[in-house]
């Protein structure tokens, strides 16, 4: 059963394995972040936008009992599921369910932040990070990842059908209020707040049929494209046609995807007398 008010690409059982299958993609570039950023024991840290917890379930394992994680998501389902892992696993997780817009966070109470995909989908991703900024300590950094170029996903070789597919999931964030490539704007929102870029990484992935990450954008053609037919932004025939072209790309001999550039973005909360 579909939630209301949930993700664009939805909060069911299918998106559910999808994150998953996106992790597993992700999760060496989350961990580095974290490690650049020094994120450690005893720390408090938010994960802004949580989802089901696959990045608060390893971050509650670097702070430790002494420390804890606050995991922040829009949807019921999600923290639900991310309270059920952390008392299974005894981790100190706090799961909050808040849109970013009304989520409230003490002052000065955060060692640090992580978002992966969080601010690409909201209109005020300004007001969002002004939030955090203020929550976050002296010292505190942002560890944040997101989209800096999303038309970089394209195919070799090119199938027709797939390539509108992904032209009209482009055009359709495009439309929306938000900024699919709020990678590309951080440095200077945070260095305007007041805060110091530390790091600033590009992030890029190949996916041949042959690796793990082919996984990543199959999954996401197959939850997503079925969605823009309520959109009007394909038809139905397209969308089987384009999924048709996806099959026959994974049996083609010597294909692959470039999937969407990716930025990492470290800012560090610089205190008054530095």
């Amino acid at each position: 059963m579909e939630e209301k008010n949930s993700y664009i690409l939805g909060t069911d059982q299918e998106e559910l394995f999808r994150l998953g299958v996106q992790h597993q993609v992700w999760a060496e570039e989350a961990q580095t972040g974290w490690r650049l950023a020094n994120f450690r024991s005893g720390q408090t840290l938010l994960d802004l936008g949580s989802g089901p917890g696959y990045c608060s379930t390893e971050m509650a394992f670097i702070v430790g009992q002494e420390g804890k994680v606050v995991a922040i998501d829009r949807s019921e389902h999600y923290i639900s599921h991310l309270k059920q892992i952390a008392q299974t696993q005894n981790l100190n997780i706090q799961a909050v369910v808040s849109d970013f817009d009304d989520m409230e966070l003490e002052p000065l109470s955060l060692d640090g932040m992580y978002c992966r995909w969080g601010l690409a989908w909201s209109p005020q991703p300004e007001q969002v990070l002004r939030k955090v900024f203020n929550a976050l300590k002296p010292g505190g950094k942002m560890v944040i990842h997101e989209y800096y170029d999303w038309s970089t996903l394209q195919t070799e070789p090119k199938k027709k059908a797939l390539s509108k597919g992904i032209a009209m999931a482009l055009k359709s964030f495009k439309d929306s209020e938000a900024e699919i490539d709020i990678g590309r704007h951080l440095p200077q929102i945070l260095i305007d707040m007041g805060m110091k870029v530390v790091g600033f990484r590009p992030m890029s992935k190949i996916a041949t049929p042959q690796n793990g990450i082919w996984q990543w954008p199959k999954t996401f053609f197959h939850n997503y494209l079925p969605r823009l037919v309520a959109q009007n932004y394909l038809t139905t025939k397209e969308v089987e046609e384009a999924l048709a072209d996806m099959e026959d790309l994974e049996k083609t001999k010597g294909a692959s995807i470039c999937t969407c550039l990716m930025v990492e973005v470290i800012a560090e909360k610089v205190a008054i007398n530095d």
